[in-house]
C-alpha cells in the first residue's frame, strides 16, 4: 500500500516550524503495517497513492479544494473542523509518533542554507499529549466542548529516548488531578522537557511551584494572561512564582477578541487599553508579555496600532530596551 502524508501548513504558510503530530501518528501506524509513506510536499499526482492523508492545524492555511473531493482523500485537524474535528482511532491515537517522517525535508532546508537551531522540534524533540481538555471553556478556545482535564496517554506512548528534549502539547496540564506524578515521571528522565501551549498560572500553588521551578525546563516558561478581568488573581500568581524562580516568565496575550460579539470602535479602544494595563503589569513583575491576535483585528480601525504593539512585545531585544513610542519612531525610519 502507498500512502501518502501531507502536512498542509507545511506547504502553505511561509514559516512553519512544528511538525504535525498527527501527520507522524498517522505514518507511525501505517509504516507498522508495512505500508510505503511518503511525505507528500505538493498536491500533485495524489491519484498515484491508495490512501492520502490532509491535516493541518490553521484555520487559514489553503487547500484546494478539488482535492478534498478525491476518493482516496482523508482529511482532518481543527485547521478544517476548528472544536468539531473528528477523532483518530484509539490505535492511531495512540500510536509512537514516526519521528523520522520530516527528515528528507529538514535535510534540504539545511542543505539550502537553513539554520538547525530552526528545525529542532523535528530534531531533538519527542512530542506529544500527557493529558488533554480544559474546564475553562474560553469562548475563542478549541477546547471549549471539555469539561475537565483528563490524563490522554503514558509517557511512554511517545517519549524517543534517543532524542534530547520533550514538548508537551497539553491544553492546561496544572488543571489535571494527576499533574504532580506526570510532572515526577517527567523530571525523572532527565531531559529538559516544556509546555508549548503554555500553563495556567491561576492554578498554581506553593505545591505546584515547587515542583515546577525544580524541574530541568527548557526555554521560558509561558502563562497566558488573556483576560485584564484576572488582573488581580495573575499578579497574586506572579508574586507567589517569584519566590520560587527568577527565570523569565513569558505570558500569552490574547488580543482583538470581543466576548460580548460588538466589535465596535468602543470594543477597539477598551481592547487596546485592557492590553497595555495587562503589558505594564507583566512589566512590574519583569515578565515577558507575547501578544497574539485574534485574526478579526484586520477589521479594526486600530490595525496598525495592534500590528506595532505585537511587533514591540514580541520581539524580547527590543521590548527590554525600548518603549514603544522609541520602538515606532525607529520603525518609521527604517520603513
Amino acid at each position: 500500500m502507498r500512502i501518502a502524508i501531507i502536512d498542509a501548513d507545511l506547504i502553505g504558510r511561509k514559516r512553519h516550524k512544528f511538525p504535525n503530530l498527527v501527520c507522524m501518528k498517522l505514518s507511525g501506524f501505517y509504516k507498522e503495517q508495512g505500508a510505503l509513506v511518503h511525505l507528500k510536499l505538493d498536491y500533485e499526482d495524489l491519484q498515484e497513492y491508495d490512501k492520502v492523508f490532509i491535516s493541518k492545524v490553521f484555520t487559514d492555511t489553503p487547500v484546494p479544494s478539488e482535492v478534498l473531493e478525491l476518493p482516496n482523500v482523508t482529511y482532518g485537524g481543527t485547521g478544517f473542523f476548528y472544536d468539531k474535528a473528528p477523532r483518530l482511532s484509539e490505535e492511531i491515537e495512540h500510536h509512537m509518533p514516526d519521528y523520522h517522517l520530516y527528515d528528507d525535508w529538514v535535510a534540504k532546508q539545511l542543505a539550502a542554507g537553513g539554520k538547525k537551531c530552526e528545525y529542532t522540534y523535528y530534531t531533538d524533540y519527542s512530542i506529544g499529549f500527557l493529558t488533554r481538555g480544559c474546564f475553562r471553556k474560553c469562548s475563542f478556545c478549541v477546547n471549549q466542548n471539555y469539561d475537565r482535564v483528563h490524563v490522554h496517554s503514558a509517557l511512554s506512548e511517545f517519549l524517543d529516548v534517543s532524542r534530547k528534549k520533550i514538548c508537551m502539547l497539553d491544553d492546561n496540564f496544572l488543571g489535571c488531578p494527576s499533574w504532580k506524578e506526570m510532572l515526577d515521571e517527567l523530571k525523572a528522565t532527565g531531559k529538559p522537557f516544556q509546555f508549548k501551549q503554555g500553563l495556567d498560572e491561576r492554578l498554581l500553588t506553593d505545591e505546584k511551584c515547587e515542583a515546577l521551578f525544580s524541574g530541568k525546563y527548557d526555554g521560558d516558561f509561558i502563562f497566558a494572561f488573556d483576560n485584564v478581568a484576572d488582573a488581580e488573581l495573575i499578579e497574586k500568581k506572579m508574586v507567589l512564582a517569584r519566590k520560587y524562580t527568577d527565570r523569565v516568565l513569558k505570558f500569552y496575550c490574547f488580543t482583538g477578541f470581543d466576548r460580548a460579539d460588538k466589535w465596535d470602535d468602543n470594543f477597539w479602544k477598551q481592547d487596546i487599553f485592557d492590553l497595555f494595563t495587562r503589558i505594564e503589569i507583566l512589566m512590574k513583575h519583569k515578565c515577558l508579555p507575547y501578544v497574539m491576535r485574534f485574526n478579526r483585528y484586520e477589521e479594526s480601525p486600530y490595525r496598525g496600532v495592534y500590528i506595532s504593539i505585537a511587533r514591540w512585545c514580541n520581539q524580547p531585544s527590543f521590548f527590554k530596551k525600548k518603549s514603544l513610542r522609541e520602538f515606532a519612531e525607529l520603525n518609521e525610519k527604517v520603513f
